[in-house]
């Protein structure tokens, strides 16, 4: 009888062992080894296409957009035309300031040939009161005559400088119609909106042959050297970021890696959120760019070398704890982790080394418990 109980017990244990061989589904995980060598340390954060600075370009003077060509996503340069406004009867004004000009200056000429005139007819009198002022002191002419010989010699000086008068006062004329004119011409420009800088079209607020008002906002632009984005970061991460640290850029449009540099740091926290902004330049900008596109931004901080590199894929969470699986003779461990930095591959720690053997959590198997036993490749 006590045969037959051993001879049962033997049965069931090779038919369990069978049957787990069998029948009870394996479960066979990817395994990896930590290696040592250098790792880049950076800090990310999301925030938006941005721009140091965003310039207003408008007109000084309401009217009719006679001419207004430029489209938003343009790019201008420093002196390119943007817009025409109807001037009225600005140009009509200048020109007949310049024909009254004209005038003034025909009858300057006028004066001149009179003044010519005027001076003969001086020097003429002048000769003659001299004669005749040579026989008045030798008592040969009487001072009734003299008289009258002087007076002709001070009336045709009285008429130099009359024409003199005449001629000043058209010369002040004139200078004071030129001003009017220079003044007409520099409001004149006005009206012709020219770039002031270099830049993009970000948007354009009104259209061709709209009546505007003075001193409206025709096109806002940015200088394409001022865009950034606006990275919002944890303050508990961000201690470490300086102004040239290298970054990476990844816009949501799009998959490619884009290289910046980090080119301001804003002097006051978020007190909502906690975060600090830094604003990360392009090294070379994406043509189009779209400002308040959202992107997400790596900072490089720092290089640790010769450090235990663990791929994040092996990086896992249990019991509220960040650590490692770790294989042993086919059963796993969890071992917790003072994790030193992160990379966007890996995390740096000093707590085991490259001949472990780190499990890699796989959803479609069987959870990892302590002592677990496993398949692994």
């Amino acid at each position: 009888m006590k045969r037959y109980l051993i001879y049962g017990v033997i049965f069931w244990v090779v038919v369990l062992g069978i049957y787990q061989k069998l029948y009870l589904p394996k479960h066979t995980f990817e395994t990896i080894h930590p290696t040592v060598g250098d790792m880049v340390v950076s800090v990310n954060g999301v925030g938006n296409v941005g721009a140091k600075d965003i310039y207003s370009v408008g007109s000084f003077y309401g009217g009719q957009v006679s001419s207004f060509e430029v489209e938003e996503g343009y790019f201008i340069k420093e002196g390119d035309l943007i817009a025409r406004i109807d001037s009225v009867d600005l140009v009509d004004k200048i020109a007949e300031q310049e024909a009254n000009i004209k005038k003034l200056e025909n009858d300057t000429k006028t004066l001149i040939l009179e003044r010519q005139n005027a001076t003969l007819q001086y020097d003429y009198q002048e000769d003659i009161f001299k004669k005749y002022h040579t026989l008045f002191k030798k008592g040969s002419l009487s001072q009734m005559d003299f008289k009258k010989y002087k007076t002709n010699r001070d009336t045709a000086k009285i008429a130099i400088e009359v024409i003199a008068s005449k001629m000043a006062s058209l010369k002040s004329q004139i200078a004071q119609i030129n001003a009017n004119i220079n003044g007409l011409k520099e409001r004149l420009k006005r009206y012709t909106i020219l770039a002031s800088q270099e830049g993009y079209i970000i948007k354009k607020f009104v259209s061709n042959s709209q009546i505007i008002n003075p001193n409206q906002t025709l096109i806002e632009i940015v200088n394409p050297k001022d865009v950034w984005v606006e990275t919002h970061i944890d303050t508990r991460i961000s201690g470490e970021v300086k102004i040239g640290n290298i970054a990476t850029i990844r816009l949501r449009s799009s998959p490619i890696k884009y290289q910046g540099v980090v080119s301001h740091i804003k002097p006051v926290n978020n007190e909502v959120t906690n975060e600090r902004e830094i604003d990360v330049s392009f090294e070379r900008l994406p043509i189009p760019f779209y400002l308040a596109e959202q992107a997400i931004v790596d900072i490089e901080i720092r290089t640790l070398h010769n450090i235990t590199r663990i791929p994040l894929k092996a990086l896992t969470i249990y019991n509220e704890k960040s650590g490692v699986w770790i294989a042993k003779e086919g059963v796993v461990s969890f071992k917790a982790l003072d994790i030193l930095a992160y990379s966007d591959k890996y995390i740096a720690t000093k707590e085991i080394g490259t001949e472990d053997i780190l499990v890699i959590p796989n959803p479609k198997n069987k959870t990892l418990k302590n002592g677990m036993r496993i398949y692994h490749d």
